[in-house]
């Protein structure tokens, strides 16, 4: 028998208990659920736009990502796309049985060829018809049988609630503890969401008493040391609130890859070198852990397509930083493209490195580009070892940039690429942005927060 896969799409703005409770639901009748939060919707332009893409990302992560059965696929904010139903079944059709989830009002007047399916839909009157469709039908509500599409079947809800209850609430600074669930509350009240006109990127509070999952690297003897001090404080990550990091900032980046979409906090305790994303070991040794003052920073990350020889794009996420770098002796011949524009023909370098205000400490300063604050909204293109052009090191970029870096003559002078220092192999060109829908939330000690850290280093003082 096919997997059977319920496609449960819709604004999610934000999503609350009642869109959990339909997706458990879902996942009793069908071996799949994907719930998919639409893009900007032509015919709603002003709907979705209160909030940015990457928090509503992040909220339908903590809501639906740990549901058994269910999955979150975030491509429409990523493509800042509306997909529609029809493009769904085509894109799927071949992963399993498909069955689209609608509320019962999109149905009523089936019978006569008046359903909103059938006259609003692209292509609705051919959906109505061949596709399937689970019709969720709230208790009380009479839903006529002629109306139900011909190949779809009714399956009865029994939690009520709504998006526009939990904003209007929010926007007058009421409680939603009873409408959205507990991770979910924290993130909408520590960045304000639906409250300020714009979100905030970070802000104070608090791990005291929060339980946390353990990262530690086990090749560095220090982190082994530090992971003693808190044996057996440690959870599994279902059960965490905070990601603990111990190690370098290398074991940072491998820890935020690996567990971005969890929406956990980092809070990262240096035991390597500068540590610039981690916190003083001192904290591990202090008898307040997890610590009581904290500065939350949503830090953005990279949305990257790397581009082989056939002309296929691999897509990729990076915290801090992607670059090419000549994969031979011979110095790479870049193209540099900016917002669809030819900005540099012929770049003759070592390499070129794009980078988030994170990243910007890292790789990036080392090339002689200047550090960003951490909350400065943009980004970073720098080349490497630059012969041409000569007066060429580094361009500021602004938050919704595109960039295109292109391999000139990839069979004499080929290169290869990186995201935070893991090897993606030759390539023939990087296409990066901002990411949509991507972000880590990463912890520091209000003491040394940092913000303090690019202070220190702006003005050669030791970290």
């Amino acid at each position: 028998m096919p997997k059977r896969i319920a496609i449960f799409g819709g604004s999610f703005n934000p999503p609350g208990k009642h869109h959990a409770a339909i997706a458990v639901r879902l996942a009793q009748e069908f071996d799949e659920v994907r719930v998919i939060p639409c893009g900007p919707r032509p015919d709603k332009p002003e709907a979705d736009n209160s909030v940015p893409s990457v928090y509503r990302a992040a909220l339908a992560d903590l809501v639906f990502g740990g549901l058994a059965g269910v999955t979150v696929d975030l491509s429409d904010f990523e493509q800042e796309t509306f997909t529609r139903n029809h493009e769904l079944q085509r894109r799927w059709e071949g992963d399993g049985e498909l069955w689209h989830v609608v509320g019962a009002d999109l149905v009523v007047g089936g019978a006569k060829g008046e359903s909103l399916i059938q006259r609003v839909w692209a292509k609705g009157g051919e959906l109505w018809e061949q596709a399937n469709f689970a019709v969720l039908k709230r208790p009380g509500y009479v839903l006529e049988p002629g109306d139900v599409p011909p190949r779809g079947r009714v399956v009865e809800m029994v939690v009520e609630g709504s998006s526009t209850e939990i904003r209007e609430r929010l926007s007058h600074g009421k409680c939603v503890r009873e409408l959205v669930p507990p991770r979910a509350e924290a993130y909408l009240a520590r960045y304000g969401l639906y409250r300020a006109p714009v979100p905030g990127t970070w802000a104070r509070g608090t791990l005291e008493g929060v339980r946390f999952f353990l990262q530690a690297d086990a090749a560095n003897p220090k982190a082994r040391e530090l992971t003693a001090l808190l044996d057996g404080r440690h959870v599994g990550a279902e059960e965490a609130g905070f990601i603990n990091v111990i190690g370098g900032d290398g074991a940072m980046l491998r820890s935020i890859r690996e567990h971005w979409r969890k929406r956990l906090p980092f809070f990262g305790v240096n035991a390597g070198h500068l540590g610039f994303l981690l916190n003083g070991p001192e904290q591990v040794m202090a008898q307040e852990f997890p610590p009581s003052d904290v500065i939350f920073r949503q830090m953005p990350m990279l949305f990257l397509e790397f581009e082989d020889e056939e002309g296929r794009r691999h897509p990729a996420h990076g915290f801090n930083d992607s670059w090419l770098e000549r994969a031979t002796s011979q110095s790479a011949w870049l193209e540099i493209t900016v917002n669809h524009v030819r900005r540099i023909p012929k770049l003759v370098c070592d390499g070129a490195l794009v980078a988030t205000a994170a990243g910007s400490t890292a790789y990036a300063r080392s090339m002689g580009a200047p550090p960003l604050l951490a909350d400065t909204p943009a980004w970073l293109l720098v080349g490497s070892n630059v012969l041409q052009p000569s007066h060429w090191r580094s361009a500021l970029l602004s938050p919704d940039t595109t960039v295109e870096i292109r391999n000139i003559d990839p069979k004499h002078r080929p290169v290869q690429a990186y995201v935070d220092g893991l090897s993606m192999g030759r390539v023939v060109a990087l296409h990066a942005r901002l990411s949509r829908a991507a972000a880590a939330e990463l912890v520091f000690c209000a003491s040394h927060d940092m913000a303090e850290k690019i202070a220190a280093i702006q003005f050669g003082a030791s970290l």
